[in-house]
């Protein structure tokens, strides 16, 4: 949920953006086919039309049944087809039984899409209180994310197809120029203040603000590239058990992990599957598809370890929110090389999200907010990490450096990668 405190975007504002987000969602399903955006390849991906569907019921369900007089709903039955993991909403289609919805068929989801949002400039052309406008821009970061899901979840489909086809042009991108050997910037310690001010959007998992003790710390300067990641598995980074967690070791063994996910070795050399097709592995690009288990192995191999999530958003404070992201689909959609010979943080946000060794747990004060969106981040605070940065699939526009995305340890599917800290 959106963070109390902050002052709502006026309502054209928001008609502006909801156009642009929903369309952005539109341009990126248009290259796939209804059996692309239908299949599921795994429980925890979800097919590219249940993504495009389940943010419609998002707006649908929490913004116009409640407020829009005369709202018709366009079909009951969407309820339980694509609520996620609203318990309060009610019933829902078990997450990893997606796949099996064949029908509705892709067009009649797109039909759905029109039909909210013609009623959602409905709303937003009258005189929406507040309430509402923080819902349907809290609806519109939710599309956000699930954005960057359809691309994420449409890299691990195709990745499955013996044929490994391409969702964007598969004509290998202009080689960079290398970043450099890293460097470990320092950083002093002491109190201080992390989460959201309340100036602009932010969901409710990054606040309150609050004070922190921070010790001093060196963070890197760049994420760990692919090159480097290979000189682990050269020296038996995935072998030796002294490097890794012991729930890491169990997963590794049980797994049979050897590279990071989509790699492949072909004549002595790496490839992997990309949203471009089958690519030779950039050895100056940043590593990504690893869990945090092999984040955490990694550092350990190198001597260092990973930042918290303190340290990192101390160290990104004063930063421009620029990288390379996903520009609505039309970017690289590949993590590149950080640019060489600049001063300061390279590749802080775009490219890979960043592991960091601190949990998901609600900061000091956290409470989530009453009713059915008050689920959307506080039910998911155990048992999972934070990730610090966005990604080559994330939108542009949807970062902060307050921003903690988060997952389970094992989990390799995302666009995550690391770079190394160490005490001071």
């Amino acid at each position: 949920m959106a963070d109390p405190a902050r002052k709502t975007s006026p309502a054209p504002e928001l008609a502006e953006a909801y156009a642009r987000v929903r369309h952005d969602s539109a341009t990126l399903a248009a290259p796939l086919s209804d059996a692309d955006a239908t299949v599921q390849s795994m429980a925890d991906a979800s097919p590219a039309k249940w993504h495009l569907a389940h943010v419609t019921w998002f707006f649908e369900t929490m913004v116009l049944k409640p407020n829009l007089p005369g709202y018709r709903t366009f079909d009951d039955s969407f309820n339980y087809l694509f609520n996620s993991y609203y318990e309060s909403v009610g019933e829902r289609q078990p997450r990893p039984r997606r796949g099996m919805i064949t029908r509705p068929h892709l067009d009649r989801v797109l039909a759905y899409r029109a039909h909210v949002d013609a009623a959602a400039a409905q709303l937003l052309a009258g005189d929406p209180s507040p309430d509402v406008l923080d819902l349907i821009e809290l609806g519109l970061n939710h599309e956000q994310q699930h954005q960057e899901l359809l691309l994420t979840d449409i890299l691990h489909l195709f990745a499955q197809n013996p044929l490994k086809p391409a969702y964007r042009d598969p004509t290998p991108l202009p080689v960079a120029q290398g970043p450099g050997t890293a460097r470990m910037l320092g950083f002093d310690g002491g109190i201080v203040e992390i989460g959201h001010n309340g100036d602009g959007f932010a969901y409710d998992c990054e606040g309150p603000r609050h004070r922190a003790l921070l010790e001093p710390f060196r963070i890197a300067d760049r994420c760990i590239t692919n090159g480097e990641w290979i000189e682990f598995i050269r020296d038996g980074g995935y072998r030796d058990p002294l490097l890794w967690l012991s729930d890491g070791w169990a997963t590794i063994l049980a797994e049979g992990w050897s590279a990071p996910f989509y790699w492949e070795e072909r004549d002595g050399e790496f490839w992997s599957m990309t949203l471009r097709g089958m690519q030779p592995v950039d050895p100056d690009a940043p590593v990504t598809h690893v869990s945090y288990f092999e984040a955490d192995a990694f550092a350990s191999w190198a001597g260092k370890r990973l930042p918290t999530e303190i340290e990192w958003e101390r160290a990104s404070e004063g930063l421009a929110l620029a990288g390379n992201f996903a520009d609505g689909g039309a970017g690289r959609l590949r993590p590149k090389p950080a640019e060489p010979g600049r001063p300061g943080l390279r590749q802080m946000f775009g490219d890979v999200w960043e592991w960091t060794r601190s949990p998901f747990t609600p900061y000091p004060g956290f409470k989530p907010a009453e009713g059915a969106v008050g689920e959307y981040n506080g039910k998911f605070m155990n048992g999972q990490y934070v990730l610090r940065g966005g990604s080559c699939a994330t939108p542009t526009g949807h970062i902060r450096a307050t921003y903690r995305n988060f997952f389970q340890p094992d989990k390799r599917w995302q666009f995550s990668g690391l770079r190394l800290a160490e005490d001071a």
